[in-house]
């Protein structure tokens, strides 16, 4: 070091005294305003620049610069997939900030916390999976139906954050308040159904009532999650009675396959029969009209034969005699023969021609 310098800083006193309180030498720094000089001939004797004047001035304007430089730290940005808690000497102020560029006070006044709202989290109830492991866990996943069965329910909770700060500060550990009162849910919606409805129809139905109640309690709870879904993993009864169980089920399917078989068969046979019913039921309507018509007209026939007899009895009653005569008489083979009417002498009358074109007649007017 330059023995010059090295004389300047190796004063011991505050402005260059020495400890028996005169100056090591004339002219020393003995007050403030020496300062300037000082800094004055470290400017002219080694070229040295500096950034500002000495004194109160330069200080002012050094703190000002570094006041500016610390309120410009209160800047910060939440990115698309976050939400902004601002804590004002730790404590939340009750607000989040949405994504953007926004201001705060810097630290150590003001702090923001910039937590990820849209990643979907999962809590596994009932079982634990590490891979391709998955081990049961009985204590969660056993339940009482509504017909006192024993089901073992397994279910995932998928959720994510509704409201940041919320999150972070009304609830000690979230995610072991989803699970706590999941649980709780799932129990009360299994109380309230049947063993084989859950097994089967009533899987959806469970989902949805158990997020509807589970979302209810948390906004209760002011917790600032949004339950996404609950989604049933697997349903069975209990290990030590499955197979009676699948026994039962294997019966059930049975007796549902004889059922839709009886009931297709139905569908067959009543329709034709209705049809042949209703075929007979139109043969029989046609067959009473039928008669009904030939009724009437023989009514009517009759009417009319009635008034051409009264209004001429002796002909009418000539005609209506010959044509009854010839109706019976044109059947039989008999033959009558008028004995007035000859001298005596039998004529000749070929039976065998006369009956063989009675029977021929006969035919034709079939």
């Amino acid at each position: 070091m330059n023995k010059s310098i090295y004389k300047i800083f190796s004063l011991d006193g505050p402005w260059g005294q020495a400890p028996g309180g005169g100056s090591n030498k004339p002219g020393g720094y003995n007050n403030p305003e020496s300062i300037d000089d000082l800094l004055k001939d470290l400017k002219n004797k080694y070229n040295f620049k500096m950034p500002f004047k000495g004194g109160a001035k330069g200080f002012s304007i050094l703190l000002m610069i570094a006041l500016i430089l610390w309120a410009l730290t209160g800047f910060y940005r939440v990115e698309p997939d976050e939400q902004g808690v601002e804590l004002l000497f730790g404590k939340w102020n009750e607000s989040t900030t949405a994504p953007g560029l926004h201001y705060f006070f810097p630290t150590p006044i003001g702090k923001v916390l910039t937590p990820k709202v849209e990643a979907i989290r999962k809590i596994n109830v009932g079982f634990r999976s590490n891979g391709d492991l998955t081990r049961d866990v009985l204590e969660e996943s056993l339940m009482l139906t509504s017909d006192q069965n024993i089901s073992d329910l397994d279910y995932t909770v998928l959720f994510r954050v509704k409201d940041a700060g919320q999150f972070l500060f009304n609830l000690r550990d979230p995610e072991e308040t989803v699970k706590v009162i999941s649980e709780s849910v799932l129990r009360e919606v299994v109380g309230k159904t049947r063993l084989e409805d859950l097994l089967t129809v009533s899987r959806q139905s469970v989902e949805r009532e158990s997020r509807t109640i589970l979302q209810d309690l948390l906004d209760e709870y002011e917790a600032g999650i949004l339950i996404q879904s609950i989604q049933l993993q697997d349903v069975n009864p209990p290990k030590e009675v499955i197979d009676a169980f699948d026994d039962v089920q294997k019966a059930r399917q049975d007796k549902e396959k004889t059922v839709n078989q009886a009931e297709a068969y139905s569908n067959t046979i009543v329709p034709e029969a209705r049809g042949k019913a209703e075929k007979i039921l139109q043969e029989a309507e046609g067959y009473k009209n039928k008669l009904i018509k030939q009724a009437e007209g023989e009514a009517s026939r009759f009417t009319q034969v009635l008034k051409t007899y009264q209004s001429a009895e002796e002909t009418t009653r000539k005609r209506i005699y010959l044509e009854t005569m010839r109706d019976v008489l044109s059947n039989s083979t008999k033959v009558m023969i008028d004995n007035d009417s000859g001298n005596g002498v039998v004529p000749y009358l070929p039976l065998n021609e006369l009956t063989k074109n009675k029977n021929n007649g006969s035919v034709n007017e079939n």
